[in-house]
């Protein structure tokens, strides 16, 4: 398999895997949301500190955080993904897996904005139409639940932020993933600990609970691989249409696995937001079509 496919193949594996995964948080729901993160976290810095040791790269970690910028950066990009983190377990555990859908749908297009706010990126016609039409798709939620769907908005504002950190923190994907997590580990630790003081088992009740906890680890560190690999091999263009397919199956998923209810508004809402993701994809396949033939000239 050569470099392309096989970063094609990496991005769709960590698309499906992030789509499919309300299915595995479901099967946490013996647990309480922040506990579900906190063992995310410690399980995930365990499968990152050995890969980082075996790749003799944990020295980027260490000297990535010896300053009061790296550190300060690192510490807020692991906020905003801890806090991205634990809204969407308990949208998930609650019965709002379409409006945590919802939110990922609109990550692509506050990036765009984020982008033009705090880095002058212009956008063309088609982009902007893509935003408009969106923005039209989420008023349309108002609507359906009757209020804000902040669960969508927060989500989608929390990842679209961390987007924008992270092009600021100094430290690469995976290293600085690893930085991120090693920052919230003392207080993942310290909630797990007092959980156990109140009673509840670190570890489940049976094997069974205690493979899911320890699987929340890989839960998380397999999709984000696939996608570091996926970023080296395909172009970006590809890697953003392809992102599509997670909120996809998570709507599948909410809709047709755990009956949440598809009202018509909820379905022009989402309707519109398709339409804007067949702009964006097409917008962005052509001109990546323009560069390649660009480049060739």
């Amino acid at each position: 398999m050569n470099a392309s496919r096989s970063g094609v193949a990496s991005a769709v594996t960590a698309f499906f895997l992030w789509g499919v995964l309300p299915v595995f948080w479901k099967g946490l729901g013996f647990l309480p949301p922040l506990s579900i993160i906190a063992h995310r976290t410690v399980w995930s810095l365990v499968l990152l500190a050995m890969l980082l040791g075996w790749r003799r790269q944990l020295g980027e970690v260490f000297r990535g955080l010896s300053t009061w910028r790296g550190a300060g950066w690192h510490l807020l990009s692991g906020g905003l993904l801890a806090s991205n983190w634990l809204l969407y377990v308990w949208a998930t555990l609650n019965g709002r897996i379409l409006e945590g859908a919802l939110g990922y749908y609109l990550n692509p297009f506050l990036n765009m904005l984020f982008g033009a706010w705090f880095f002058g990126e212009r956008q063309n016609r088609r982009q902007l139409l893509a935003v408009g039409i969106a923005v039209a798709g989420a008023a349309c939620q108002f609507l359906a639940v009757k209020g804000v769907p902040w669960v969508a908005l927060v989500l989608a504002i929390t990842f679209a932020l961390y987007a924008v950190v992270r092009k600021k923190a100094p430290l690469g994907a995976l290293s600085g993933l690893a930085a991120e997590t090693a920052l919230m580990a003392p207080i993942a630790v310290g909630w797990l600990a007092w959980q156990a003081w109140s009673g509840e088992a670190w570890f489940g009740e049976g094997s069974t609970q205690a493979l899911l906890i320890i699987g929340t680890g890989l839960a998380t560190a397999t999709p984000l691989l696939c996608f570091g690999h996926a970023t080296r091999t395909i172009s970006l263009t590809t890697l953003g249409i392809l992102q599509f397919i997670g909120p996809t199956l998570q709507f599948l998923i909410g809709w047709q696995i755990y009956g949440e209810p598809m009202t018509s508004l909820r379905l022009l809402s989402f309707a519109l937001i398709w339409t804007a993701v067949a702009i964006y994809a097409a917008d962005a396949w052509q001109t990546g079509r323009e560069k390649a033939a660009g480049s060739e000239v």
